[in-house]
């Protein structure tokens, strides 16, 4: 049966010594002793996993990083100047902003 990291991160440390146990490849060498994230990271490597990466379709990440970084220095002006209002203003739009990259990543 094949697995994905996602699946093997939700089983408990018993499910995946059962799995380890069948398996036999020198990364699961010691699976008894070793704690759930050696484990997984041993398992994947005798499975054969490769960890999938998450793009961003739909919007430009690099111009929204770089609103902000841009955010992140009016934040830090309005923070030492203890304008409220304007902190909060620029943390809500740091927030909208991440918010729109998360929504955009499959």
């Amino acid at each position: 049966m094949s697995f994905t990291i996602e699946e093997l991160k939700h089983k408990n440390i018993t499910e995946l010594r059962e799995i380890a146990k069948g398996i036999e490849h020198e990364a699961v060498q010691g699976y008894t002793q070793l704690n759930k994230e050696h484990l997984i990271t041993a398992l994947a490597t005798a499975l054969g996993i490769k960890h999938t990466h998450h793009d961003v379709v739909g919007v430009d990440k690099a111009s929204i990083k770089a609103r902000i970084k841009q955010l992140k220095v009016k934040r830090a002006e309005a923070l030492s100047a203890h304008n409220h209002e304007e902190l909060k203003a620029v943390r809500r739009n740091i927030h909208r902003l991440k918010r729109q990259i998360h929504k955009a990543t499959v």
